[in-house]
């Protein structure tokens, strides 16, 4: 039967090639990445809806208020036991891991991810866990369109590219912003924007807008209008909210990173679940609106209501007075990322986009009450649009996309009249956080490793190239204790290079090089053959590549610190072999052909 299909699938592939062009078939691929995505989205959606209707709705509401702190740890139990004993690979964060994968990994992710999100973050959000769909939709989409490229061998460029369509088709599903969902791809990817992708990402958003339209209807996650036009006398109050964005994003990426690196230090995943699971269950406690993803507040405080979600406040607080509301908004900005964080820490699946809207939504809500109830100020500023931008700013800062942030609040207002606004705030929040933190929390791991694609292309191609790949080892070893006889005799006349290594008998270590303009002046002097050995010869690398540590990017800078034309090249201390400046830049030709044909 497998020998039927295969030769089904190898009839369709020559088929292919003889009636449909490579150029049309990358489109129809596209459309069917973005469907698949938009179905991928769907399925997310409504199997946490369905978890989050049965036990907060049913279970929270009708019996106990202290479910909210059950569930959390349950639903992360369940994640822990489906990844060990079902899946049996771990599951990593959506967003981060794809792009590790096109990166270090040609674009190449594993067939088991098509599911591993699908199953695990449903239970994670529906369960409590404080974080949001969209980064495990674009995995699911991701593992779709690499495994589809894989079967109809498309190349590494087609690859990324369908990547990007099924990252496109996501947020295009997600949030009915299709505009939006293209320069997301742009930006996150860094997908170099040509006519040869422009293309395959629109029609991949359209597929997966419809298809969403198809289930959905017209429901949309954040139903708005903008009500309350933009006057000139607003900018600086806009700018003070995107200074806020810019140490809120600031806030956000530094909790993160050292709630992850907290958890990285723990070994054991049962400490883990039961560290970050107790701390959630917390949280979520007394902090009921920590719970899942937050749309419902968000859309809460947009509609004029804030005080529909923060009634169940712990301290049963006066919700009639507006600071006790404002202190409140505050709780939530400041616990929401400690929510999230404690979430992925204990083996949670899920994104940070969700909860950087949440964030972003309760910030610029809580700055136009504090505006418009100092006293200083006659004229008040619009609270909702204020919520609406406020998202902007921190997607703008925390992301690092600020052009997305723009488009996907304007798409989902229906119009473009805080257009300008959205530029103020997202410009001034990218630009304070970019200076504090050069990269985003989705690239943050990969650019400290140096294992990051941007949008430079000379760092791109040196990123997506093989070190390994350019490592020549057919150079004759030398050791300390050889002659110059032996140099003269044996050595220099097998070999047909300019340098050798000269490494230790017993470690295999390095302990220098000799080169062949060394030996000329003495190699025909025979009175000298036992007098100088290879020790007396050799001298220190004027650099050595570390084959376990060393980037592709610290090479070439080697290269061109030294100016020299071979560097010897190390593998866990022992001598591996060398690099040469001509195989390295042919090899960066080839790359960088085969980067721009992309």
């Amino acid at each position: 039967m497998r020998g039927q299909k295969k030769s089904i699938l190898t009839k369709f592939l020559v088929w292919r090639l003889k009636h449909i062009p490579n150029k049309q078939f990358v489109y129809l691929l596209s459309i069917l990445v973005g469907f698949l995505s938009g179905v991928a989205a769907v399925i997310l959606k409504n199997l946490t809806h369905f978890f989050q209707h049965l036990l907060e709705g049913k279970l929270v509401q009708y019996y106990h208020h202290a479910f909210y702190f059950v569930f959390p740890i349950i639903g992360l139990l369940f994640v822990y036991l489906i990844i060990k004993y079902v899946l049996r690979h771990k599951v990593s964060h959506g967003i981060p891991s794809t792009l590790y994968s096109i990166s270090k990994k040609k674009g190449f992710i594993e067939r088991y991810k098509i599911v591993a999100s699908i199953i695990t973050a449903p239970i994670t959000v529906g369960f409590g866990g404080s974080v949001g769909l969209e980064g495990p939709t674009v995995a699911t989409g991701a593992a779709i369109s690499s495994n589809l490229s894989r079967l109809f061998h498309m190349n590494q460029a087609t690859r990324t590219l369908l990547i990007s369509c099924a990252a496109a088709g996501a947020l295009s599903s997600i949030f009915k912003a299709p505009i939006a969902a293209i320069i997301f791809a742009i930006e996150v990817f860094s997908l170099d924007l040509t006519i040869v992708s422009m293309l395959p990402l629109l029609l991949a958003s359209l597929s997966a807008i419809i298809t969403s339209y198809f289930f959905f209807g017209s429901d949309v996650l954040l139903p708005f209008k903008v009500e309350d036009v933009f006057t000139i006398k607003d900018v600086p109050f806009y700018i003070i909210l995107g200074i806020a964005a810019g140490f809120t994003s600031i806030y956000f990426t530094e909790v993160y990173d050292r709630v992850q690196k907290f958890f990285d230090r723990i070994n054991s995943p049962i400490k883990r679940l039961l560290i970050g699971g107790i701390g959630l269950g917390i949280l979520v406690y007394f902090i009921p609106p920590l719970y899942g993803e937050g749309f419902d507040t968000i859309n809460s405080l947009l509609a004029g209501n804030p005080e529909t979600s923060l009634q169940k406040n712990f301290l049963n607080l006066d919700l009639s007075n507006v600071w006790v509301v404002i202190f409140l908004l505050v709780g939530l900005v400041f616990f929401k990322i400690i929510a999230s964080a404690l979430t992925f820490g204990a083996g949670g699946v899920g994104g940070i986009f969700a909860p950087t809207l949440f964030m972003g939504s309760i910030m610029g809500n809580a700055i136009a009450k504090i505006i418009n109830n100092i006293g200083v100020f006659t004229n008040p500023v619009s609270e909702s649009n204020f919520t609406l931008v406020g998202m902007t700013g921190l997607m703008a800062g925390v992301l690092h996309a600020p052009l997305t942030a723009i488009f996907l609040i304007a798409e989902v207002t229906g119009g473009y009249e805080l257009f300008i606004p959205l530029m103020i705030t997202s410009a001034i929040s990218y630009s304070i956080t970019k200076h504090f933190m050069p990269h985003s929390v989705y690239a943050m791991e990969l650019g400290r490793k140096g294992d990051l694609i941007t949008h430079n292309k000379d760092h791109a191609v040196l990123t997506l190239m093989d070190l390994k790949k350019v490592v020549e080892t057919n150079f004759v070893v030398v050791y300390p204790d050889f002659t110059l006889k032996k140099l003269a005799k044996e050595v220099v006349v097998s070999s047909k290079r300019n340098v050798f290594p000269v490494i230790n008998k017993e470690t295999n270590a390095l302990e220098g090089i000799i080169s062949l303009d060394d030996l000329r002046p003495i190699l025909f002097n025979k009175s000298l053959y036992k007098k100088i050995n290879a020790r007396d010869l050799m001298s220190t690398p004027l650099a050595i590549i570390d084959l376990n540590s060393d980037k592709m990017t610290d090479v070439m800078k080697k290269f061109q610190d030294t100016g020299a034309w071979n560097l010897p090249v190390i593998k866990s201390g022992c001598y591996f072999g060398f690099v040469s400046k001509s195989k390295l830049l042919t090899a960066y030709r080839r790359k960088l052909i085969d980067f721009s044909h992309e």
